[in-house]
């Protein structure tokens, strides 16, 4: 039986690119090279059939370590709630309100990005407080 090496986690979405970027902003992520033989992903883009230009995009953790993401382009927007969602770790460790105050900074930098606040889960006992938020195509994310 084969083990599992590395995951990619994709997006189905409108604009692969655009919400690829939006990953890396968020993440750190950045864009992979081109395949060989092409100087850009535009040129690599122009050479395919009109219809599967700007079809896929996709961003690597530059240090290896996190999972690929993949974002390719589906027909039909984005009608219900997400199965599976990303949890963004930046209150790990953080408690009360440093925590708050952690899940409020990064907030306010992706909404500028162009990020939707959704609401603010408080802690039950059970799960710690995070806030709950939209990428650029509606799909929900954990600040976490």
């Amino acid at each position: 039986m084969a083990s599992v090496k590395q995951i990619q986690v994709t997006f189905d979405c409108a604009e692969p690119e655009r919400v690829a970027r939006f990953w890396c902003d968020v993440l750190g992520y950045v864009i992979p090279p081109p395949p060989e033989g092409f100087a850009s992903w535009a040129d690599f883009n122009s050479s395919l059939p009109p219809e599967h230009q700007g079809s896929a995009f996709a961003c690597v953790d530059p240090s290896g370590v996190g999972p690929r993401l993949f974002f390719q382009r589906v027909p039909e927007g984005k009608i219900t709630k997400n199965r599976v969602h990303l949890d963004v770790r930046v209150g790990t460790g953080l408690v009360g309100e440093e925590r708050l105050a952690a899940l409020e900074a990064e907030c306010a930098r992706l909404v500028a990005l162009g990020a939707v606040r959704l609401r603010l889960l408080r802690a039950d006992g059970v799960n710690e407080l995070c806030l709950v938020m939209q990428d650029i195509e509606g799909n929900e994310f954990c600040l976490d």
